[in-house]
């Protein structure tokens, strides 16, 4: 019964998030708090973006209040390791809250960001050790401090990459921070035998959870007419990243290098191996990201349309269809390295690899069902193609020279295809 304790946290934390987001955003309509919508934006109304400062604020009572219950005393015993991470969380909130009202350069917001992965490894919430070939091998300090700072970083910008589906960073945050959950509870009774049930990863990623858990419903579009009513901005998305590296660089900490053995090795490689796995889509679109831009001779940094969730909408999935997908792959990534720890190996490579088949079949449907509307139309007679409907289907068409190449059919153009076809069959 344990977990109750965990679930306390994360369940003041989800209230006091649902509340936070709650006035924010009836403030932010109030006092007309929310920039103009952007050319890479995917929504088409003003929407408030302060809902990061919400999120923040869960996270503080959440230690507060964990800081009053006696079991979870060996969390505040090292109190500098805590004051470290509200303090770097403060500052990536605020450095996130002047970008989002003012749209500050990517030096400062970089430098911010080292800064406050730095304030960490010096309060101790480091990476000291990494496996390597079945054993754990110590780092020097100025090793451990470069690879934090690095690790922190680079989740940072991976997650603040992909916000920009409603609903999107804070599910992935869920997902993946459950997932490190769990392992942390399987290690504390695991083959290792060194890590305490309570400890500052797990609740760092109860914490989070529920943060995002009460920001969610705000967050989330139930329909086009629909959609987000506040968003996390900036200051939200970085918060996220900086808590989910924390929470890991925090459970990577729970290694002993001097009680580890080989035969106990395959736990020590989760905590490196997992947030790549669970992180897998948004580094991938960090780093394409990265490169395309400095292929382009642009800062790595600057802003442009050509994000993985673009690309998803491009394909023709719907704005809800793209969240669901993202989740999809994340879900599997972070299923099949959990059942590493009880299962053989091969069992969670099996579910890897079959999930993410099934996850690319599923991501990749709409390009061969556009094919086969493509090809439909170009079948059909010549006065049902030449209907601005099919236009966007037909690449013979000189009506199709019209339509922006850039921008790939949606899901409701498809199925209003699909039915101008059908009817001129019924018709026939």
């Amino acid at each position: 019964m344990r977990i109750i304790f965990y679930l306390l946290v994360a369940g003041v934390a989800g209230v006091v998030s649902a509340g936070g987001s709650f006035a924010i955003w009836k403030l932010s309509h109030k006092y007309r708090l929310y920039p103009k919508i952007r050319e890479r934006d995917v929504h088409t109304r003003p929407t408030p973006r302060l809902g990061g400062l919400a999120m923040f604020v869960a996270i503080a009572v959440a230690f507060a209040v964990g800081s009053q219950l006696p079991p979870l005393a060996l969390i505040f015993a090292a109190p500098q390791q805590v004051y470290a991470v509200l303090g770097a969380a403060l500052l990536i909130v605020i450095i996130g809250v002047v970008d989002d009202i003012w749209d500050l350069d990517w030096f400062t917001k970089l430098a911010g960001q080292i800064i406050a992965a730095g304030l960490l490894a010096w309060q101790g919430v480091q990476i000291a050790s990494v496996p390597v070939f079945g054993t754990i091998a110590l780092l020097a300090p100025y090793q451990s401090l470069i690879l934090t700072i690095f690790v922190v970083v680079l989740v940072m910008n991976a997650v603040n990459f992909i916000d920009g589906l409603d609903g999107l960073v804070a599910g992935v945050a869920i997902i993946a921070s459950s997932a490190f959950f769990i392992y942390g509870y399987a290690i504390s009774y695991g083959p290792t035998e060194q890590s305490d049930y309570f400890n500052l990863a797990q609740f760092i990623a109860a914490a989070l959870i529920g943060a995002c858990l009460g920001f969610l419903p705000f967050n989330w579009r139930i329909s086009d007419a629909r959609p987000a009513r506040l968003f996390m901005g900036d200051a939200g998305a970085l918060l996220v990243g900086l808590l989910m590296a924390t929470s890991t660089v925090a459970l990577a900490g729970q290694i002993d290098p001097e009680t580890t053995s080989a035969t106990h090795a395959l736990p020590t490689f989760i905590p490196v191996i997992l947030p790549l796995a669970v992180l897998i889509v948004p580094i991938v679109d960090f780093t394409l990201a990265v490169l395309r831009r400095l292929r382009a001779g642009k800062s790595p940094f600057s802003a442009d349309r050509k994000h993985l969730h673009h690309r998803l909408l491009d394909m023709g999935h719907s704005h809800r269809h793209a969240v669901w997908i993202f989740y999809a792959w994340t879900t599997v990534a972070a299923g099949g390295m959990l059942l590493l720890i009880p299962a053989p190996l091969w069992v969670g490579a099996l579910v890897m690899v079959t999930g993410f088949l099934i996850c690319t079949i599923v991501t990749l449907s709409p390009l061969s069902r556009r094919k086969a509307v493509e090809a439909a139309v170009q079948l059909s007679d010549p006065a049902t193609a030449a209907d601005k409907a099919l236009a966007p289907f037909d690449a013979l068409d000189a009506a199709s020279e019209t339509i922006d190449s850039a921008a790939e059919p949606s899901d409701a153009q498809t199925d209003a295809a699909l039915r101008l076809l059908n009817d001129s069959k019924g018709t026939a």
